[in-house]
């Protein structure tokens, strides 16, 4: 067949690329040949984001914009083709208010997306997807999914082709796309980073009032361990040091396969995979939290004391309403025990402001938490109905201008927090994971590296820059390195260190 090319253009959260590395490994495996960049490819594949009004305007403009290169004549596009969240969540509707799409296609047609995608090229208008709720598509009871997964459930990115006892029926993967032996991992990276995320478990079950998630990503579901270690190995061979766990609530992972301890037992078993320095969880639920999985987080070496806790709120009447639990002190009691056994473990999470019904007692309860936990960093986001939600039929909404009001007061507070939480850490060693070279600068004169220290998670986190300059500039340190260096500034919630020398002291 002529040679056909695809790119994958990924909106969202770190799960989507999971998903996007998922569908270019099958895509290259059926043939397609990667590019970059959507104005190379025969197809641009925008793997789109459907969780809050702001990612979907931003997923409709990627998938317009996309769409004017077929219309470019120095472009080669001939389709492009929405898949991801927004095209699971609104299918139907959501092609019919954008003709530009070729195709909306949604999870379940992931496994056969080549075909897919020859259809499309061919000039066939492949039938929309219809959305339904993923949540009925498992069993109403945890312990009875593994059975049914993958046989009634499409599950992005969990996708493992074991070669034993059917090694006959396994593709026939490309060089990078999976291990020689073993099991055969459907993934192709997209990147050269030297971390990845790595999804433990798809789905959720918690019945939050303002979160659409579950019902277009489906019931809880845990990946069997031995699926999640047979990728991590395979991420260490394309040079990943840092793997991200991630998931949309890892702290239930395992409750599905009889063991509520799974976490704890598998997080041991990733840091002893050759060529893995750091393992990094995200997505922990407060309520969830039990000692064994806290002592596990801040005492096994290569598991990284990085707590991604879902506060949301902190005042108890706000929790309820949201179907959550806890408060500001509770929320502050584990806070202190993470802090008692590392004291410079990173801590973040998100808040939403203007939720129906809040009042000014209750933002005054949130400050109250968040002037007393001092995190590493917050992300503040104004409440806004989401469809489908339970929290959308809620009374006592506030008007826009007033949640903008709040969403601006708690930033600035945010701000000032996680700056002097950032100040803080002037003087003390860090162990920075090289990520690039800065942009700017002379490089004949420094050889400046951006990077990330322990207490910092991927993207939205900070970065630490590394000062390399003078004699140093010759042997500066490669992408993938781990350097030890001294914190000598902050910017934010930004670091400035230089690397430590033998003999160089430093605040441990």
């Amino acid at each position: 067949m002529p040679s056909r090319t695809v790119a994958l253009v990924t909106l969202g959260c770190t799960r989507n690329e999971v998903d996007s590395e998922e569908l270019a490994g099958r895509l290259e495996a059926g043939g397609w040949t990667l590019v970059d960049d959507a104005a190379d490819a025969d197809v641009a594949v925008v793997n789109t984001c459907g969780f809050v009004a702001s990612a979907k305007k931003d997923s409709i403009d990627v998938l317009l914009e996309a769409s004017t290169l077929k219309d470019d004549p120095t472009a080669r596009t001939q389709a492009v083709v929405a898949v991801g969240c927004l095209a699971e969540r609104y299918g139907t509707q959501l092609a019919d208010a954008l003709p530009e799409a070729d195709a909306v296609l949604g999870f379940d047609s992931y496994a056969d997306m080549s075909r897919q995608l020859q259809a499309v090229l061919a000039g066939e208008r492949p039938v929309s997807h219809v959305p339904r709720d993923r949540r009925t598509l498992l069993p109403l009871s945890p312990s009875a999914r593994q059975a049914a997964a993958g046989t009634v459930a499409v599950l992005p990115g969990h996708d493992v082709v074991h070669a034993a006892p059917a090694a006959a029926q396994a593709p026939d993967l490309p060089e990078g796309v999976a291990p020689a032996s073993g099991p055969r991992v459907l993934r192709r990276r997209l990147d050269g980073r030297p971390w990845a995320p790595l999804k433990i478990a798809s789905g959720c079950d918690r019945r939050c009032t303002f979160c659409a998630i579950p019902s277009f990503r489906g019931a809880f579901l845990s990946r069997p361990p031995q699926d999640v270690l047979a990728e991590a190995r395979w991420l260490a061979d394309q040079g990943v040091r840092e793997v991200f766990l991630v998931s949309e609530n890892s702290t239930s992972y395992g409750k599905d396969l009889g063991d509520v301890r799974a976490l704890e037992r598998l997080l041991p078993q990733l840091a002893a995979v050759d060529g893995i320095d750091r393992v990094r969880v995200s997505y922990l639920q407060p309520a969830e939290m039990r000692p064994g999985l806290l002592d596990v987080m801040t005492g096994t070496p290569g598991v990284v004391p990085y707590f991604d806790l879902s506060f949301q709120h902190a005042s108890p009447a706000v929790l309820r309403r949201m179907r959550r639990f806890g408060g500001c002190d509770e929320f502050l009691e584990l806070v202190g025990r993470v802090r008692e056994r590392v004291p410079d473990a990173g801590i973040r999470s998100n808040v939403i402001v203007g939720f129906p019904g809040e009042t000014e007692d209750d933002v005054a309860e949130l400050e109250r938490f968040l002037t007393g936990a001092r995190l590493d960093v917050v992300g503040v986001f104004g409440y806004s109905d989401e469809d489908g939600t339970e929290a959308e039929g809620l009374g006592e909404k506030l008007p826009d201008d007033e949640i903008a009001r709040r969403v601006s007061r708690l930033t600035d507070l945010v701000e000032q927090l996680t700056a002097q939480r950032a100040q803080d850490r002037v003087g003390d060693l860090v162990e920075v994971l090289v990520e690039h070279r800065a942009d700017d600068g002379d490089p004949r004169e420094s050889a400046d590296l951006v990077g990330r220290a322990l207490h910092q998670g991927p993207d939205v986190d900070g970065t630490t820059r590394l000062r390399v300059g003078g004699a140093s500039v010759g042997s500066a340190p490669e992408v993938g390195h781990v350097v030890r260096a001294e914190v000598v500034a902050a910017e934010g919630v930004d670091l400035v260190a230089r690397p430590l020398t033998d003999g160089s002291q430093g605040r441990s």
